[in-house]
């Protein structure tokens, strides 16, 4: 029985919410001079509101998005850290290209796995606190 006054957070949302982690990543990877440093920063605020979404298959896909992008920020610290200065200059593209075959081919996997989960609108009942009351 569904409640008049809870919140409904359709199966399409829900579907759209699970792929935006790995979306944000594969635009990252792919244009990584300045989206790679900008998601960074943005992925974190998505994390932080998709990983507790009311649908709990939203927050599988959004840290399993969150395992591939910080793992490769984790790897690329100490490379670009220690690594001479010729070796960014002489071989990004060797480093861009293995960044992008590594990330986006487990994105896209997790975006259609996503595409293909049978989704469920996911109903919020209502606290009874009606925030319009609450003074400060």
């Amino acid at each position: 029985m569904t409640d008049k006054n809870a919140n409904i957070v359709t199966a399409k949302q829900s579907r759209f919410a699970a792929r935006v982690f790995n979306i944000g990543t594969i635009a990252s990877v792919t244009v990584p001079f300045p989206l790679f440093i900008f998601w960074f920063g943005a992925s974190m605020f998505v994390y932080a509101l998709y990983r507790h979404h009311p649908n709990p298959r939203v927050g599988y896909y959004t840290q399993r998005g969150a395992y591939y992008y910080y793992g490769l920020s984790g790897l690329l610290i100490p490379i670009l850290t220690f690594a001479p200065k010729t070796f960014f200059t002489d071989y990004w593209w060797a480093l861009w290209g293995f960044c992008f075959l590594l990330v986006v081919p487990l994105a896209i996997i997790d975006i259609v796995k996503a595409g293909k989960e049978d989704w469920e609108d996911v109903e919020i009942p209502n606290t009874g606190i009606n925030n319009d009351t609450i003074t400060h």
